[in-house]
This record gives C-alpha cells, structure tokens and sequence, in this order.
C-alpha cells in the first residue's frame, strides 16, 4: 500500500498495483458475469472471533507475484479438488476465519433485505422494489409501470422480469440479491440521488 494518494490531498490510499488492486478507468469494458458475481459477493467480507473490523487478504498469482496469503493457481488447485470458499479461504487464513455479510452497504439506497423477493411476497422492500422500478421506467419505457401496494403480484413480476432482460440479468421475475443491486444502481443513476445539490 502506499499513501501517496494523500499526500496529494486525496482521500483515499489506493495502488493501481495488480498486487493489491485494480486501476479504475471510466468506461473500460467489463464482463456481465463477474459484475454479476461482484454484485452477488458485494456485501460479504472475512471476519475473525474478537476482531471487529473486517480482515485485510491479499491475493496473487502465486507464480509471477506471490505474497503471504491467497493466491490464484492455489486455490482454483483447492476449488479442483472440491474445497469451498470457506475451507479456501481457512487453508491459507486459519481455521477461525468466517464469511460474514454486511447489513448494509453505503452507497444503495436501502440495503437488501436478506432473501429473494418473489410472488407472495409483501411489505415495505417491495413497495420500495415498486417504487424504484416505476422512477427507472421513466427512463426505460420498456419496463411496465407498477401499483406501489407493497404486494409482489405477478405485474411486479413482469416488471423485474422486463428490468432483467434489459440489464443483461436471469429473467426469473425473482428479485434476488443481483437483481437488487442492478435495480438499487441504476435507480441511483436515474434519480441522481447520489450527486450533490
């Protein structure tokens, strides 16, 4: 890590290094199915018993750039031979590591509440879910406006399923943690909530 970025007045400490992270450019290509993963992943960081913050890893190659901990080859190794991420994450960390999920996450407008919503379900995530989807189908007419009744019925199902195909999701009508996100972020970008007045 290096804290060159404050001492030029910054905010934050960051290295464009591949060894500890990756350089953010606007407008570079990404894949739909690792924003997917990162959006199903988001919220979930590794904890240890007694320790309240969350634990830093770092991860490499582990044949070009190795370090102490993670590493790419050693556990897609792991992966092969039927570890899960947590038993991955326990070979390199110790056995008293955790996989914990965060409440919420600063940046979404409300987080997510913890399970799919899908037809039958009802309550204030999914008046919030309605409400959401009518203010992005102002932008995107393709996507059918909704009753905001707090009752996932099958024309919010259609909504959600509409909203999918359009931002290159599963269209399962089912609003699942990726589904959330997406809806979450591009709910931020329409409304420009997240820009200062």
């Amino acid at each position: 890590m290096t804290i060159w970025y404050r001492n030029q007045g910054y905010n934050f400490t960051i290295t464009s290094s591949t060894a500890y992270d990756q350089k953010w450019i606007r407008g570079r290509n990404t894949y739909g199915n690792i924003d997917r993963l990162v959006d199903s992943i988001f919220a979930n960081y590794l904890s240890r018993p007694g320790v309240r913050q969350p634990i830093f890893t770092s991860y490499c190659d582990g044949q070009r750039v190795t370090c102490n901990g993670l590493s790419q080859w050693g556990s897609k190794y792991l992966g092969d031979e039927g570890y899960s991420a947590i038993e991955i994450i326990r070979y390199y960390y110790g056995s008293d590591m955790y996989i914990n999920s965060a409440v919420s996450v600063a940046g979404v407008p409300s987080s997510w509440p913890g399970y799919n919503l899908t037809i039958g379900s009802s309550g204030d995530k999914v008046r919030q879910l309605q409400q959401q989807l009518n203010r992005i189908a102002q932008n995107y007419p393709a996507i059918p406006k909704v009753t905001v009744d707090g009752i996932y019925g099958s024309r919010t199902a259609e909504a959600v399923r509409v909203f999918q195909r359009v931002f290159g999701l599963p269209a399962s009508g089912i609003t699942d943690y990726p589904t959330w996100y997406e809806i979450s972020d591009v709910y931020v970008g329409v409304s420009r909530i997240s820009e200062p007045g």
